[in-house]
């Protein structure tokens, strides 16, 4: 069964950063692309970022310049280098993949909190 575990989530000021990892098993080669989505309290679930097989990535406007994903195939992980936190980025980070035949998975997520 898949399974995505995030982690790296805390408590972090304003304009500090935090690096987020999801560890993917049984092999994060058996998808076509992962992502990360946030939800903050009552707001829905919005796309963070994403990146395909191919390298090819995207961003939401509001974190583009400030966060970056990446992969390492090697480690089965995929990571969110968030920098320039503000309070409006606060929510629980969730770790999405999806496979090649259009099944989509979901991580339960790691809680960011930015303070002030």
């Amino acid at each position: 069964q898949v399974l995505l575990v995030e982690s790296g989530g805390g408590l972090v000021q304003a304009g500090g950063s935090l690096r987020l990892s999801c560890i993917v098993s049984p092999s994060i080669r058996s998808f076509k692309a992962m992502g990360w989505f946030r939800q903050a309290p009552g707001k829905q679930r919005e796309l963070v970022a994403r990146i395909t097989s191919d390298g090819i990535t995207n961003y939401a406007d509001f974190v583009k310049g400030r966060f970056t994903i990446s992969r390492d195939n090697a480690k089965d992980t995929v990571y969110l280098q968030m920098s320039s936190l503000n309070a409006e980025d606060t929510g629980n980070y969730l770790c999405n993949a999806n496979a090649w035949r259009n099944d989509d998975y979901w991580g339960k997520g790691t809680l960011v909190t930015v303070s002030s």
